[in-house]
């Protein structure tokens, strides 16, 4: 029989033995763990059968003990943990067998007490398929990169497209600028003659504008094709198809509406894209340009659809641009059938252009807030 002593110093003695408190988070190819335990010492983490065993000595919430604790993954996983020891904490990565998103850590439904999200790491499934992407796209570039030969004319692109942006930009800062100056001078008098006013500037840029379909066609710029011929066509088609062939329409105040919202997206996505050229960030510009569209660009939309409405009458009455199909059909149709099928159209330019600006914007960010942490 033991004594009541060696049995207290036995009960004492296991109870030296604690669990540390650990955060995880998790990739599709990864569960990343770290273990709050400082000046760690014997430090041994091993897996086996998918299951995580950590042991050390170290100072903890219970003070310098041995600390122990297993972790049984929900899915295999390699047996191959990479960890880390620092002065404050214990960094383990585990490779996961497939790449995949798990719905928790463990196979016990359960959570262990010990175990919490790791929130500087965390991201939810799809922030991380995003992050995920954003990596592949990074090797594929680099490995294009290695294999593509140096382009001569890099410069020289660069030289144009920094062109084009000032260019665009000096045109519709005029545009600004003319309107907001003859709406303070002449107030809602100067809606009615926008047109006549503006309009020469407004067809130079958007005849110029024709160059951000060209530009991503022959790989000058990064950004997708089908954006670019959405604006550029939805804006022509306004300026040009209802405006400009309408003598009725433009002297209506829609006209300054569209023009002036126009104007406004402009002044700050044309010069973002000029520092880009050169390699320099303004962060007050980069925060308006992936922000002031937000609301813009569904009013712009918005009073271009006012504009279409405006004019359906107009085509009817005057019958322009109606098609008149041959013998045996002996129809017409009205052009303003058709502008009423092009507002449908409108308005899923509007969502597919907005989800487009969305992803970017969300992207921009969360790659700037990695960078600075």
């Amino acid at each position: 029989m033991k004594s009541t002593r060696e049995l207290c110093g036995l009960f004492c003695s296991e109870m030296q033995t604690l669990t540390p408190r650990v955060y995880w988070a998790q990739r599709h190819k990864e569960i990343y763990l770290r273990v709050d335990l400082s000046d760690v010492q014997d430090l041994d983490v091993s897996i086996k059968e998918h299951i995580l065993h950590f042991t050390a000595q170290g100072h903890g919430a219970k003070g310098s003990n041995e600390y122990k604790f297993s972790l049984e993954f929900l899915e295999p996983v390699k047996d191959e943990p990479v960890f880390k020891a620092t002065q404050r904490e214990v960094n383990i990565t585990v490779q996961k067998v497939e790449s995949q998103w798990w719905e928790r850590l463990t196979w016990q439904l359960k959570k262990p007490v010990f175990l919490a999200p790791d929130f500087d790491h965390w991201l939810d499934e799809s922030d991380a398929e995003l992050e995920l992407k954003e990596k592949e796209d990074q090797i594929t570039k680099v490995s294009m990169e290695s294999r593509v030969p140096h382009d001569h004319f890099h410069n020289l692109k660069r030289g144009y497209l920094f062109m084009y942006n000032l260019v665009q930009f000096l045109g519709f800062s005029w545009i600004f600028v003319n309107m907001t100056v003859r709406l303070f001078i002449l107030g809602q008098d100067s809606f009615y003659d926008t047109f006549h006013s503006i309009a020469d500037m407004m067809y130079f840029c958007q005849i110029l504008a024709v160059a951000e379909i060209v530009n991503p066609a022959m790989g000058l710029v990064k950004t997708g094709v089908i954006p670019a011929v959405i604006q550029v066509v939805g804006r022509n088609v306004i300026l040009f198809v209802i405006f400009g062939s309408l003598e009725e329409m433009q002297n209506k105040a829609v006209v300054f509406f569209v023009f002036y919202l126009w104007s406004m997206i402009e002044i700050f996505r044309y010069p973002f894209y000029m520092l880009c050229c050169i390699d320099t960030e303004w962060k007050t510009l980069t925060w308006l340009r992936y922000t002031i569209w937000m609301p813009l660009y569904p009013l712009g939309v918005l009073a271009e659809a006012v504009a279409v409405v405006q004019s359906l009458a107009i085509f009817n009455e005057t019958r322009l641009f109606s098609i008149n199909l041959p013998w045996p059909l002996r129809m017409s149709i009205s052009f303003a059938l058709i502008l009423q099928i092009y507002l449908v159209f409108m308005f899923l330019g509007l969502f597919i252009n907005f989800r487009h600006l969305f992803n970017q914007r969300r992207k921009r960010f969360r790659t700037k807030k990695r960078k600075t942490n």
